[in-house]
């Protein structure tokens, strides 16, 4: 059975970029029921004993359910814990990844951005490292992830080092129809020294 995990930040931590209305319904609200369903899911498929790595390696294998509840459950988890209430600058390692795959930290910023502004629909918007070292930005819809079998395929093994949520629900209580604004906040809000630690592992 997995969890839903307390946030790792107060919820009126984030009120400039999430308030704590939103995080109630979010993470209380939403991310709750892609626990619970994605459970259930596992229960009614007999799928035990599994992590959600070893699922999604596998994830085509198994129901739209458990892929959708199952890419639910563990995207926000992902998110939550992408996000700190303090002002972080990326440093060390990810900064040296970001210039040299990028150029310098404000084409990333831009290419970022405009990969958040363009995905049609509801998704994710990820850095990754690919299996070179070498960072890129991906986007997914729905609850998919890049951990997920046939985003390997297409991808390459792909290391997820930070996301944004960019499904409606996310921000639509605190910017409406804006979703630019919303992503522009999201980057004073990035946990970067979690970002650097998932480099490491």
């Amino acid at each position: 059975m997995f969890e839903l995990k307390n946030l790792p930040f107060e919820k009126n931590s984030l009120e400039g970029f999430i308030s704590e209305k939103t995080l109630d319904f979010h993470h209380g609200k939403h991310h709750q029921a892609y626990t619970d369903k994605f459970n259930k899911a596992l229960e009614d498929g007999k799928i035990e004993n599994k992590t959600c790595e070893e699922i999604f390696s596998q994830i085509s294998n198994y129901s739209k359910t458990v892929r959708n509840n199952g890419g639910g459950f563990w995207n926000h988890q992902f998110f939550w814990e992408s996000l700190s209430s303090d002002f972080q600058k990326p440093e060390n390692n990810i900064l040296e990844k970001i210039n040299s795959s990028f150029g310098s930290y404000e084409i990333f910023l831009e290419e970022f951005k405009n990969s958040a502004v363009s995905l049609f629909g509801s998704g994710w918007v990820w850095l990754v490292e690919n299996s070179e070292g070498n960072l890129e930005i991906i986007q997914t819809k729905d609850q998919d992830n890049p951990l997920m079998d046939f985003i390997i395929e297409k991808n390459g093994k792909q290391k997820p080092l930070l996301v944004l949520d960019v499904w409606e629900h996310a921000y639509y209580l605190d910017f409406q129809n804006k979703r630019p604004d919303y992503i522009e906040k999201f980057f004073d809000y990035i946990n970067w020294q979690k970002v650097e630690s998932r480099i490491l592992d």
